[in-house]
């Protein structure tokens, strides 16, 4: 799946986060803690818990930002090998040009 899904369980558990089956181990394992997506709203929270796999992931910043604001280090921690690659992954929903608002979604990893 190519765009960050939250898919509720109930109150008491954290949410289910799909995410590129490419990137899933790198994201439960700690390796990725940023992405990227093209959401005309939000779709997780600030402190909001996602499960990915079998590990939970809290959400610690949400900001929407233009496509062209995305770093070099950025793109490290999205596990992304460049720009391009990026701006494909990025792109599920629709075009995103350098001036694209998109969402800029830092995580970490709680147990």
């Amino acid at each position: 799946m190519d765009r960050l899904e939250v898919l509720a369980r109930g109150a008491s558990e954290p949410d289910f986060v799909q995410c590129s089956r490419d990137l899933r181990e790198r994201v439960a394992d700690g390796t990725i803690t940023l992405t990227v997506r093209l959401w005309s709203r939000p779709q997780v929270k600030v402190g909001g818990r996602y499960q990915v796999l079998s590990r939970t992931i809290e959400v610690d910043d949400v900001e929407p930002v233009p496509f062209s604001s995305i770093t070099r280090a950025d793109m490290k921690r999205a596990g992304e090998a460049g720009r391009e690659a990026m701006r494909e992954r990025t792109a599920h929903a629709g075009p995103v040009h350098d001036d694209t608002l998109v969402y800029r979604i830092e995580f970490h990893l709680v147990d």
